[in-house]
C-alpha cells in the first residue's frame, strides 16, 4: 500500500503528506512536507523514529528548506541480486516499495521501504558542479534508546575504536562512525549505515544531548603537509564537504529494522542499495584464504626449518609451501618486502619478490603485496607494473580518513586495480559502503578492531561485530590464533602472538566472520602442530550460498550456519558474561530425514581457565534433529556437516 495525500493546510504553509509502506505492510514511513522535509518511521504501528529531518545545503541554496512538491511517483520492485563475491547468499532477493518525490529547484528525494527497513537519498539535476556545504541527517526518538557506537577522537580514524553504549537522552560528547546500532529497549533494533558512497564524504553521527542524533561530515581538504612515510597532514580545509556534479544521486542513508538479533547477522542492505558491478568479466577475481606473516613475525621454527627465519626468501617460500599444502590461494607479504616503504619498485634483496612470484605460480599460490596509501598515490603506475610482475593483489594501508578526497581515492584505486586485474584489501580503512559491489575486486576492508591489536582485542568487543561492522560488509579481522588465553592471564607478543578467547572460539571466527580474503594469521609451525584444527580452518569457504543465524544476542552470543554446495558449517562465539552457555540448535536447515556426519570442535572441560582446551567429536545427525552445544566464557563452537 502506497498513497499520497495532498493539500492539507496548516497556517499559511501548505503541507503535503505522503506515506510509504513495506511490501509486507509492517514498516511505514510517514512523510510530512512543510517548512522542510520530515518523516517518521513505525513498525507494526509502534513509533520508532519521529519527525526525522533531511536536507542538503548547497552554496547559496538549501534543498528541502521550504520545499515545493512538483510530483510523486510510486513503484514496487522485486529483483534477484547475484553478488560476484557472495559473503552471505549466492542470490539475494530484494523487494521494496519506492516513492520518488520531485521538488521545484532541480532535486528529488527517493524513499524505499523494505520488509526489514528503509532507505532514502537525494537526487539532484543541476547544471555544472555544486558545492555541498552540509547535509542534514536528523534522527529523533520517542523515548530514550541505547545506542551502540564507535567513538573516534576526530575524523582521522581507522575505525578501530572499541564499541561503547550510550543513552540517546544524554549523548553529546564524541561523534560515532557508521554503522550505529540503536536498541529501542523494547523489541526493535535499528542498524544505521550508508551505501552507494561515491564522490562524497562518509557520514558520522553525533548526539545533541536531547534524545536526538545529527549528522556531521569531514570537510574537503585543500592543502597537505608531510607526515612521515605513510600519511599526509591536512593543512587547509574548504568550507564545504563536497564539490561534485550537479546531476547525480547521493549516498543512501539506510535503516535496518529488526525484531530479532538474528536478522542483523543476515542483513544484506548495503548490497541491495549498492551500484551494480562495472567489471564486465570478473572471473579473475578469486576470493580465498591467505597465509600472513606479520602477526607471527615471520618466525617459523622446528625440525623442518633449516634456515634462519625472518623476512627473507627462504621464510616466504616456507609460507608458500604451507599455503600450497592446505589449498590456500594466497600469501600476504606485509611491510618489509620492499627495500623502503616509499619505493614500490625496488624489492628487498633478502626477499627477492620476483623469485617468490615465480615460485608461488609453480605452487598455485598468489602473492599479495602490502603498501601505504601514500606510496600508491605517488606511484599510480605501479598497478601496471605489479600486473606485469604477476602480483595478484594489494593490501593498501593507513588511509585513516573518510573525506571526499579519500573516498575518491578508494574508487580510483579500485578502478585502476580492476583495469590491471588486481584485487585490493583496504587496511586503515573506513567501513564498507558499496564500492565492494561496484568493484568486486575490492575483496575486503579492515576498519575493525581486529586481532592485530593482540590483547586489545577481546570477545566482549568482537561480539558486536556480526551485528554491526560485519553486517554492513566484508571485514579483515585476521583470525586464526593457535595460542589462546583467557583475558586475566593474557601475556604475549610477537613472535609468540596469542589471542583472547578459546581455541574453539578462534576456529569459529572463520565461519562467523566474513571476508573475501580470510587470513590465517598464525605461524605455519603451529598450524602443522595442530593439524586437526588446521584441516578444519582451511576447509572453511570464504563465499557462501546460504546463511542462517541460529542464535543471537547483540554483544553476547552469535551462532551461525552457512552452506557451500552441500556442506554446512556452524560457527558459534560468545563473550565472557557467563561461565558456560548451553544451547540447543535446531538442524531444520538440513534436508529432513537425510543422514549427515558432523565433526565439531567444542570448548573442553577446562577451557574456562585454560583456553587451549578443546574437544573434537564426530557423530551422525539427520535433518530436523536437535543438538546440544556448550560454550564457556569467551568460548566457541565450530562444526562441519557433510551429507552421507
Amino acid at each position: 500500500m502506497i498513497f499520497l495525500l495532498c493539500a492539507i493546510f496548516g497556517g499559511a504553509q501548505a503541507q503535503n503528506n505522503a506515506a510509504l509502506v513495506s511490501p509486507d505492510g509492517h514498516i511505514k514511513i510517514a512523510i510530512a512536507i512543510t517548512d522542510k522535509i520530515r518523516y517518521s518511521v513505525s513498525c507494526n504501528s509502534d513509533p520508532l523514529m519521529v519527525n526525522n529531518s533531511l536536507a542538503l545545503m548547497l552554496k547559496n541554496e538549501n534543498l528541502a528548506m521550504a520545499p515545493q512538491l512538483i510530483s510523486s511517483k510510486t513503484s514496487s520492485v522485486t529483483t534477484a541480486i547475484k553478488p560476484y563475491v557472495a559473503l552471505k547468499y549466492a542470490t539475494v532477493q530484494s523487494r521494496y516499495n519506492q516513492l520518488l518525490l520531485t521538488f521545484k529547484g532541480g532535486y528529488a528525494v527517493e524513499f524505499r521501504a523494505f520488509d526489514n527497513g528503509l532507505a532514502y537519498r537525494f537526487i539532484t539535476s543541476k547544471k555544472g558542479n555544486i558545492e555541498v556545504l552540509d547535509e542534514e541527517v536528523g534522527l529523533n526518538f520517542p523515548s530514550a534508546y541505547d545506542l551502540h557506537v564507535q567513538q573516534p577522537a576526530g575524523f582521522k580514524t581507522s575505525y578501530e575504536e572499541n564499541y561503547s553504549t550510550v543513552s540517546s537522552a544524554g549523548w553529546d560528547t564524541k561523534m560515532s562512525t557508521l554503522p550505529l546500532l540503536i536498541d529501542t529497549k523494547k523489541q526493535y533494533k535499528i542498524l544505521v549505515s550508508e551505501s552507494d558512497l561515491s564522490d562524497y564524504p562518509c557520514l558520522f553521527l553525533k548526539g545533541n544531548g536531547q534524545n536526538a542524533v545529527r549528522s556531521t561530515f569531514p570537510k574537503v581538504p585543500l592543502a597537505f603537509g608531510e607526515d612521515g612515510d605513510r600519511s599526509l597532514k591536512i593543512t587547509k580545509e574548504a568550507d564545504y564537504i563536497a564539490k561534485t556534479s550537479g546531476k547525480r544521486s547521493f549516498p543512501w542513508r539506510y535503516f535496518v529494522i529488526t525484531t530479532s538479533d538474528k536478522q542483523l547477522i543476515e542483513n544484506t542492505m548495503t548490497l541491495q542499495l549498492a551500484s551494480a558491478s562495472v567489471i564486465k568479466n570478473p572471473a579473475w577475481i578469486k576470493p580465498g584464504q591467505a597465509s600472513w606473516e606479520w602477526w607471527n613475525d615471520a618466525a617459523p621454527y622446528g625440525s623442518d626449518v633449516n634456515f634462519e627465519s625472518g623476512y627473507n626468501l627462504e621464510t616466504y617460500k616456507y609460507y608458500i609451501d604451507f599455503a600450497a599444502k592446505f589449498g590456500l590461494k594466497y600469501i600476504i607479504m606485509d611491510e618489509g618486502w620492499a627495500n623502503s616503504t616509499t619505493d614500490p619498485y625496488t624489492p628487498n634483496p633478502k626477499v627477492d619478490v620476483h623469485e617468490l612470484i615465480r615460485y608461488g605460480k609453480e605452487k598455485n599460490v598468489g602473492i599479495v603485496l602490502w603498501l601505504t596509501w601514500l606510496t600508491v598515490q605517488n606511484h599510480m603506475d605501479l598497478f601496471k607494473t605489479f600486473k606485469d610482475w604477476g602480483v595478484k593483489g594489494l593490501k593498501i594501508d593507513f588511509m585513516d580518513r573518510s573525506d571526499q578526497w579519500m573516498v575518491n581515492y578508494y574508487e580510483r584505486v579500485a578502478k585502476t586495480a580492476a583495469e590491471n586485474e588486481l584485487m585490493v584489501d583496504f587496511h586503515g580503512a573506513f567501513k564498507p559502503a558499496g564500492l565492494e559491489y561496484k568493484y568486486p575486486n575490492v575483496i575486503s576492508y579492515e576498519g575493525v578492531r581486529g586481532m592485530e591489536q593482540m590483547g586489545g582485542t577481546q570477545p566482549k568487543n568482537s561480539l558486536f561485530l556480526p551485528f554491526m561492522r560485519n553486517a554492513v560488509g566484508p571485514m579483515d579481522y585476521t583470525p586464526g590464533a593457535m595460542i589462546s588465553m583467557q583475558p586475566e592471564s593474557y601475556s604475549a607478543e610477537r613472535p609468540n602472538a596469542a589471542s583472547i578467547g578459546t581455541r574453539a572460539y578462534q576456529m569459529a571466527l572463520f565461519v562467523v566472520f566474513e571476508s573475501g580474503i580470510q587470513m590465517l594469521a598464525d605461524n605455519p609451525t603451529l598450524y602443522y602442530r595442530n593439524l586437526d584444527c588446521t584441516e578444519f580452518i582451511t576447509a572453511v569457504p570464504t563465499t557462501w550460498d546460504e546463511t542462517r543465524a541460529l542464535a543471537a544476542k547483540v554483544g553476547e552470543l552469535a551462532v551461525v550456519a552457512k552452506r557451500k554446495d552441500k556442506k554446512w558449517f556452524i560457527g558459534g562465539i560468545t563473550n565472557g558474561a557467563e561461565p558456560v552457555r548451553n544451547l540447543q540448535l535446531d538442524l531444520d536447515f538440513l534436508e529432513k530425514g537425510s543422514s549427515y556426519t558432523i565433526t565439531c570442535f567444542e570448548d573442553g572441560i577446562n577451557a574456562g581457565r585454560q583456553a587451549m582446551d578443546y574437544r573434537k567429536k564426530t557423530f551422525k545427525v539427520k535433518g530436523g534433529d536437535k543438538i546440544n552445544i556448550k560454550m564457556v566464557r569467551n568460548g566457541g563452537y565450530a562444526a562441519v556437516i557433510i551429507p552421507d
